[in-house]
Parts: structure tokens; sequence; C-alpha cells
């Protein structure tokens, strides 16, 4: 997928579309469900609260415990932005954050389910297009964003 880095409207669009699993879209939005929001809505809010905190907590231990390098860190043939990151690739924090979040707001509402499904997978993608992630990673952070989604739903 990476292979087609040179295509300038895939670049912007994945460039955009990867900061919706970024800490200030994540944080802000289950924020704003939260002082803004009444009812199932502030409900879904406080849980993809919860549970990006959680999932933030399993991401930073599992990057330490299984210090994988990020593919432009080893296939010499990807391609990457200017400033890539420099920490472990496994699991993508991004895909963990954005899973947490909408995945509260699925249970709650489950008919966002069709707009909110490709929003996370599009981040997923994202991280794989930009060089900053293997599939897998992608995979992962899906897999631990809705566990603990689904998890913080239990508890709130």
């Amino acid at each position: 997928m990476n292979s087609l880095f040179e295509q300038k409207a895939l670049n912007r669009y994945f460039r955009s579309s990867t900061h919706l699993g970024g800490a200030f879209c994540t944080i802000f939005t289950s924020l704003a469900l939260i002082v803004f929001g009444k009812g199932n809505i502030r409900l879904a809010g406080a849980a993809g609260a919860l549970a990006l905190l959680v999932s933030h907590l399993q991401v930073v231990l599992m990057k330490k415990l299984f210090p994988r390098k990020r593919p432009y860190m080893t296939l010499k043939q990807t391609k990457v932005l200017h400033n890539p990151l420099k920490d472990h690739s496994f699991p993508s924090g991004h895909t963990t954050a954005v899973f947490s979040v909408i995945t509260p707001l699925i249970v709650f509402f489950p008919l966002l389910a069709l707009l909110l499904i490709p929003v996370g997978i599009t981040v997923g993608l994202s991280r794989i297009y930009l060089g900053l992630h293997y599939p897998s990673d992608v995979l992962a952070g899906m897999v631990l964003g809705i566990s603990v989604g689904l998890l913080s739903c239990m508890v709130i």
C-alpha cells in the first residue's frame, strides 16, 4: 500500500485522515461529548474517554514489551514523510485510539457504525500508507481499541 505514496491525492487524504486517530481529535471528541452531550451521548463520551485512557496505557506497555521497529526503519523501499516517528511500531496507537472512541458510540448508537467504522478503518489504512505501521500493528490496534471500548461500556 505504501508503494502508492507518490499519489498526491492519496497523500493529502491519508495525511489528513490519520489525525482522526491522534490525541487531539480523540481526546477533544470524548470531552466534547461529555461536556455538551446529554443522556447516552454523555455516557458514550465517558466510555470513550475511559477506553482512551486505558488503551493508551496498554499501548505504551505493549510498545515496550514488543519493541518492533517501524517499516521505514527495516524496509528500504518504504516511503515516509520528512519527520517520521521514532518510537516502536506495535501496536498502532492511532488505530487503538480511534477504535477506543468510536466503539462506545457504536454501542450506544448502532446506526453510527455505517459512518464510524469506515473512519476507523481509514485511520488504520493511513498508518500503513504513511509507512509508519505494518498491517499487523493496525489489526492489533483495532482489536485492542474495540475490546477496551466494549469493556468501558460495561463499566460506565
